[in-house]
């Protein structure tokens, strides 16, 4: 079961040909004061598959988050245009942390795990002009940073630096793999 409503993490999970539901989380990411990025990214991924574990007992449930970390400050969805601008013009020719967490919960089982996937991004040294015309053909309001790497997103980049490349977009698949394995999952499934 995946414990989100973000349809680029239920895309992921499609990846691995497994059958699961979707069901909302309905967590307040409201960060705490003080809370730093990483931590987050951890405790709303944790609080994700907690709650919808709670509502499904016997279920395996995946929770994830993503925070975009900038010298420490937290960087979430801008949600409008203009926040959107904002960010990409505080983010250009700046190195930016992109932690995701995923967890997976079973209550039933007592099972639980969370593991945190960090890429490194090299933003380009954007131009205004650039900045419109990217949020202008993507939209990315419902994307941490503002920027869709698995879209257009990606010509904002110098580099990209992870272990686990699905994480960018939302879900570090090759560390829900091993957690799911983990847990009793075959994966690949078997027919």
């Amino acid at each position: 079961m995946l414990g989100s409503t973000s349809p680029y993490r239920r895309e992921l999970l499609l990846r691995l040909k497994l059958d699961f539901e979707v069901v909302g989380p309905q967590v307040d990411e409201t960060p705490l004061p003080g809370e730093q990025p990483l931590d987050i990214a951890r405790r709303l991924a944790a609080a994700k598959a907690h709650a919808v574990a709670a509502r499904y007992p016997g279920a395996l449930v995946i929770g994830s988050d993503q925070v975009a970390d900038l010298r420490g400050e937290a960087i979430g969805k801008p949600l409008t245009h203009d926040r959107a601008v904002l960010q990409l013009q505080q983010l250009r020719g700046q190195p930016v942390v992109f932690h995701t967490a995923v967890a997976v919960v079973c209550h039933e089982t007592g099972f639980e795990q969370l593991d945190v996937a960090q890429v490194r991004v090299q933003f380009r040294a954007l131009d205004d002009t650039e900045i419109e015309a990217y949020l202008q053909a993507e939209q990315p309001y419902d994307c941490a940073g503002s920027a869709k790497s698995e879209g257009l997103g990606i010509a904002l980049l110098n580099s990209i630096d992870s272990d686990d490349p699905t994480a960018l977009v939302g879900l570090p698949l090759i560390r829900t793999c091993r957690m799911l394995r983990a847990a009793g999952m075959k994966i690949p499934v078997t027919p």
